[in-house]
């Protein structure tokens, strides 16, 4: 499976069929998990990123994640935009501001927040805090955006506040989302991989193609077994 620099990657599939573990396995997020055996090679820039000497702090500032659980420090908002930056190293005051105050902006979140960056992050709504997450992690400059469960729990509204940023980033960032959101999937990726079981109930990866291809043409016929919550 190769996934293409600079694209929008769905990955669809019914509930246990791996795809979360998979997508955690691309920043090695999976090694978190108790008793997980990882076998073969995920190659990022032509490295295999489970060599031992990779650096698991860099690897995840590159390929970051975002779950549908924002997952916020208990800090105010601009600590929570900063906190990456200062780990990898001291910065200007200034220099932080700027940084805080764009991926702010690119987040679409910053005539919301302006006012109150020292404010706990913890005040702020649920989709709020989802795209203060994407904030954070653009503001490391990051390679690859993964998103797990997309559209799960957010209004119509936030959904579409998210996949207008998606979009705008797609130019700069490889993108790969997890979703159940079959008219989201289609209308914004522009691969998709399908999970299911094979005949030992082990998920496994069914297909990879240009999603209007899997939803047009049905590679394999048990793509209608999937379940798609209605959009």
């Amino acid at each position: 499976m190769e996934i293409p620099r600079n694209h929008i990657v769905a990955i669809i599939g019914p509930n246990g069929c791996g795809k979360s573990a998979f997508l955690k396995s691309l920043n090695r997020m999976i090694e978190l998990e108790p008793e997980v055996e990882v076998k073969g090679n995920i190659e990022f820039f032509g490295q295999n990123i489970y060599e031992r000497r990779i650096n698991l702090s860099r690897l995840r500032r590159q390929i970051t994640i975002i779950y549908s659980n924002p997952n916020l420090f208990p800090m105010s908002i601009y600590d929570n935009v900063a906190y990456g930056v200062k780990f990898m190293g001291w910065r200007p005051k200034v220099e932080l501001d700027e940084i805080v105050e764009l991926s702010l902006k690119i987040a679409d979140l910053w005539e919301e927040v302006k006012n109150r960056l020292h404010k706990p992050a913890l005040e702020l709504s649920h989709g709020q805090q989802l795209r203060l997450c994407i904030a954070r992690s653009l503001a490391t400059k990051p390679k690859v955006l993964l998103m797990d469960d997309f559209g799960a729990g957010l209004d119509a509204f936030t959904t579409m506040k998210i996949e207008s940023l998606l979009q705008y980033l797609r130019s700069e960032l490889t993108i790969i989302f997890i979703s159940h959101n079959r008219e989201l999937v289609s209308r914004l990726s522009d691969f998709t991989a399908v999970f299911h079981y094979n005949e030992d109930q082990v998920g496994t990866l069914l297909e990879f193609a240009p999603t209007k291809k899997i939803f047009a043409h049905n590679l394999n016929l048990r793509t209608h077994d999937l379940r798609f919550i209605p959009s």
